[in-house]
């Protein structure tokens, strides 16, 4: 405890009497200054106890103490020392009675007393202080190591939360509560979300303080990690500010989390070189070779079915990025809450391949999944567990985007290109990497093609061929094939273009065709032998047929 008016009074050696305010003697003392000047309030900083001896004081005179009593209080000073013996035997009673009526703690020095060893005691009790709180540090610093080695977050979480005497909560990337202290402050941590997550835009390190509604605790929140981006938030809730032991231990906690949440650039770049190795085993077809590289890092992840994934980075036009973030600024009404959080979160300032590895690591983390991440330039190969949380987490992410391009639709016409596309492969073993490969890349063909963030393979298979023809390359080859058929039309000798899509519409079945367009069945066996010859290609042919009938949806897609 720092030295308080009360302290000094209590101190044998320095005979101290108290004349005035003393139901405020547990005030805090931060010096003793001695000033003889009519008005020291310019020098003042608040918190001192002020020792005079009325040099230059009318201690004699109501008004003009009221007025220097006054004065005092509204600076800060916390009691005013008096030596009597020197310029006054004893208090004027005009200075008594200001002081009452200001309820400032008047002391009176006797001579035998002087201001030198107040001020001494002052600042030894001050000393003293400090010392006990930097060896509660170290002691808080050696408790926290200890729970951290032994207990990991958790452990230190519970350690901290003792030492501040309050709650601790440990936030990841995302914003989302990992863990708290005690278990009653979840609820509390969970509400914080938002705060985690505005402080997460600001540089690193970054703090703040948030003080609760209905006079709920103080909560400080504090960013872990070494990087640009914080790997995690710490919050720690008091009932009143930390002192110097509780600051002590909020930043060794701070210090230990950085420790262990925060990968050495080594040790990442290690781990990057198997799973490239991993990755590059099982697409040669060599699935127990990646399983002996992968060892425990990665071994998990090919023992169950898991998801291929491959994601791109589109660009993105100036006026559709504009609308991009005018759009994000609105996510949290746009979407439902999960997803806004998912797409607040991960902006990373225009790196969608880092944002989504973001989410879909903080998701795996949290579960305690393994997690294949390998970067290909301007795309990003993921292994992810099948139905695991970050596959999960990717499809919420990939969901707060497609709410954000529509928005951009909306905004800016024809600015519907996206800054992700990603394709998902159906769920696959270690054999049939190569397989899952493959169907990722067409996944994410499609998804590009469509401008969809996220295509699934599955989705592929159950859907039609038809919004495929839509490509431009496509429709080109269509109408080269069909215009002499559009051509012969134009002259008004038939309508071979019809006839045709009639024909193969009712799998060359001519009395039903021929019904359907009002004809003869021989003039449409006339038809289709002309159709025959301008083409130079037989309607026997399944190849040619199937050629035909895609050429006719494609054209009339457009």
């Amino acid at each position: 405890m720092p030295p308080t008016l009360a302290s000094l009074v209590h101190h044998s050696a320095l005979k101290l009497t108290v004349r005035a305010g003393e139901d405020r003697l547990d005030v805090p003392v931060r010096w003793a200054h001695v000033s003889e000047l009519a008005d020291p309030v310019p020098y003042m900083e608040g918190g001192e106890l002020l020792l005079v001896t009325a040099l230059k004081l009318d201690a004699e005179d109501p008004e003009a103490m009221r007025r220097y009593v006054r004065r005092l209080v509204g600076a800060g000073v916390v009691g005013l020392g008096f030596a009597v013996g020197v310029n006054y035997e004893e208090i004027p009673k005009a200075l008594v009675d200001a002081a009452e009526e200001e309820g400032l703690p008047l002391l009176e020095v006797p001579r035998r007393t002087p201001f030198l060893a107040i001020s001494k005691a002052v600042s030894a009790a001050i000393a003293a202080d400090q010392y006990r709180a930097v060896t509660a540090g170290f002691a808080a610093q050696r408790e926290l190591t200890r729970q951290a080695q032994t207990g990991g977050p958790e452990g230190l979480l519970a350690a901290l939360a003792s030492q501040v005497d309050g709650w601790a909560a440990l936030y990841d990337a995302s914003g989302a509560v990992v863990a708290t202290a005690p278990e009653w402050a979840g609820r509390r941590a969970a509400r914080l979300t938002g705060d985690v997550q505005r402080l997460r835009d600001r540089p690193a390190p970054a703090s703040s303080v948030v003080g609760g509604p209905e006079n709920e605790d103080r909560v400080e929140l504090h960013t872990v990690g070494t990087g640009r981006r914080p790997r995690a938030a710490l919050a720690v809730g008091t009932a009143a500010a930390p002192g110097t032991a509780e600051r002590y231990a909020v930043h060794s906690a701070i210090a230990l989390l950085t420790l262990t949440t925060e990968r050495s650039r080594s040790l990442q770049a290690a781990e990057q070189r198997v799973g490239t190795a991993v990755l590059r085993m099982l697409l040669a077809g060599e699935p127990d070779h990646a399983r002996a590289v992968a060892g425990d890092l990665y071994g998990g992840l090919l023992d169950a079915p898991f998801r291929m994934m491959v994601a791109e980075r589109v660009p993105m036009s100036a006026s559709a990025a504009l609308a991009r973030a005018e759009v994000r600024a609105d996510s949290p009404a746009a979407v439902d809450r999960q997803s806004a959080a998912a797409l607040a979160a991960a902006d990373t300032g225009g790196e969608p391949l880092a944002a989504l590895t973001d989410v879909m690591e903080s998701a795996a983390a949290r579960a305690g999944e393994a997690l294949l991440v390998v970067p290909e330039g301007e795309r990003l190969v993921v292994l992810a567990a099948d139905g695991g949380a970050a596959a999960a987490a990717c499809g919420v992410y990939a969901a707060a985007l497609e709410t954000a391009r529509a928005g951009i639709r909306e905004k800016v016409p024809g600015g519907e290109e996206g800054e992700l596309v990603v394709g998902l492969s159906a769920p696959a073993g270690p054999i049939a990497a190569s397989a899952a490969y493959k169907q990722a890349e067409q996944a994410l063909s499609v998804a590009r093609r469509r401008g969809r963030v996220l295509v699934e393979h599955e989705q592929m298979a159950a859907g039609s061929v038809l919004p495929l023809l839509a490509d431009d390359a496509v429709r080109a080859f269509a109408d080269g094939m069909l215009r002499p058929l559009y051509e012969h039309d134009a002259t008004g000798r038939g309508d071979l273009v019809a006839s045709l899509r009639a024909w193969l519409s009712r799998h060359g079945q001519w009395d039903a065709a021929a019904a359907d367009l009002g004809v003869h069945r021989h003039t449409l066996r006339y038809r289709m032998r002309r159709v025959e010859e301008i083409l130079g290609r037989s309607l026997d042919d399944a190849d040619a047929r199937m050629e035909l009938w895609l050429a006719l949806k494609a054209t009339s897609t457009e």
